[in-house]
């Protein structure tokens, strides 16, 4: 493959990540700004386009890492585009993540709540009652899972 195949490949490969790095980049934007207008359930509709991008997003970097020289051959101010837009990237989903956490701390701290409520309005329940006959006990249920 002659250099300026060889730059044409790499500058258009280049391209593709660093459009798909902006992509993703605007979709987690998206979405912390709906964490941080305390509208988590907004996210949900887009869930899994931000999931397709993550999981694209993630095999593409893999191969670069992998094989840098693939990029190798694209103008500098190409490949700089590159690491300013994965900075910008980087930025965002360290603040995404951190969103993400709060609401899913808020979500346990509420179940748990709930949970509580709950154990207490059913009082604590006795095997026996003082004829030595067993009490009829709640038959409600509450199941609390710790993992999110």
């Amino acid at each position: 493959m002659s250099q300026a195949a060889a730059a044409l490949n790499a500058t258009a490969r280049l391209r593709q990540l660093l459009d798909l790095t902006r992509r993703l980049t605007e979709r987690l934007t998206i979405e912390l700004s709906a964490f941080e207008a305390r509208r988590p359930q907004d996210v949900a509709a887009g869930l899994a386009e931000t999931q397709e991008l993550a999981n694209l997003y993630r095999r593409e970097s893999a191969q670069v890492k992998a094989n840098p020289t693939t990029l190798a051959a694209a103008p500098a101010s190409e490949r700089m585009a590159l690491v300013d837009a994965t900075r910008a990237f980087e930025t965002v989903l360290a603040r995404h993540a951190r969103a993400v956490e709060a609401a899913r701390l808020i979500s346990e701290g509420l179940v748990k709540a709930i949970a509580a409520e709950v154990t207490s309005q059913r009082g604590t329940p006795s095997a026996y009652g003082a004829a030595g006959r067993a009490t009829l006990a709640d038959a409600r249920a509450v199941a609390f899972n710790r993992t999110a």
